[in-house]
């Protein structure tokens, strides 16, 4: 399988983490989703034939995705706060799913996917026309998502609520209503998710805020459904996230 991404541009990294292409080429099977702590606009290809347009939500468990030969995905992944802002919509209702889109959702044609390149170049400049004003932004919603990401979910719901000046009690509610979920397990996420890399290097021991190796194991199993160990055996067989086929 081949994987690509492409990083925004700086004024969007805000809203967008990044641009990505896969190609199953040959191969065909099941790969599994692991939990990452953003969400996708995704175009799927069969051979030439332009199949569907989706949204996914975020995930909260992993999801098990059968594909089959010659199929291509081009996608764009979003942080949380796009979500509001660039999509104006709350995501908590398609959490763990997705929500079909029309075919033609924010391309004209189909000479946008001639090449990755050329998608990730037009879905920028989509984007940008999109996406407010800094000054239209709530300031503590902007503040509060460079701070979690930055420091990939490890600081206190607490910590935050006095970085941002914005009650704990405020942010959860915010965030059960827009995205389905409560801070703290997004925050739970990120913490996994920074550790997969690590994981796949062979690095089984806990990385970032965890009490112990026990509570690292457990959070690990909670959004994955299995061990470090396991994810570590199988991150070219299973699980794309960790896997290192095909990436450019």
């Amino acid at each position: 399988m081949l994987y690509l991404e492409n990083i925004p541009h700086e004024r969007l990294t805000n809203f967008v983490k990044c641009y990505w292409f896969s190609d199953t080429q040959e191969s065909e099977g099941e790969y599994t989703i692991l939990p990452d702590g953003y969400f996708d606009l995704i175009y799927r290809f069969v051979g030439e034939k332009h199949q569907r347009t989706f949204l996914t939500g975020t995930w909260v468990k992993p999801i098990d995705v059968p594909y089959e030969k010659h199929t291509r995905y081009f996608g764009v992944r979003f942080k949380l706060l796009a979500s509001e802002y660039i999509f104006n919509i709350p995501i908590q209702t398609i959490i763990d799913t997705s929500l079909d889109l029309s075919p033609g959702y924010w391309t004209e044609g189909q000479d946008i996917f001639t090449s990755f390149g050329v998608f990730s170049a037009r879905m920028q400049k989509v984007i940008d026309k999109i996406i407010p004003g800094i000054g239209l932004v709530d300031s503590r919603k902007f503040r509060l998502f460079q701070i979690l990401y930055e420091c990939q979910g490890n600081i206190s719901v607490r910590e935050l609520s006095e970085k941002v000046g914005w009650s704990s009690r405020q942010i959860n509610r915010w965030f059960n209503s827009q995205f389905g979920l409560s801070m703290k397990t997004f925050t739970n996420i990120l913490k996994c998710h920074a550790a997969y890399q690590s994981i796949a290097q062979g690095e089984l021991k806990p990385v970032g805020n965890y009490h112990d190796q026990s509570h690292f194991i457990k959070e690990v199993k909670r959004f994955t459904g299995t061990t470090p160990k396991i994810l570590h055996e199988n991150k070219n067989v299973r699980f794309l996230q960790l896997s290192t086929r095909g990436k450019k």
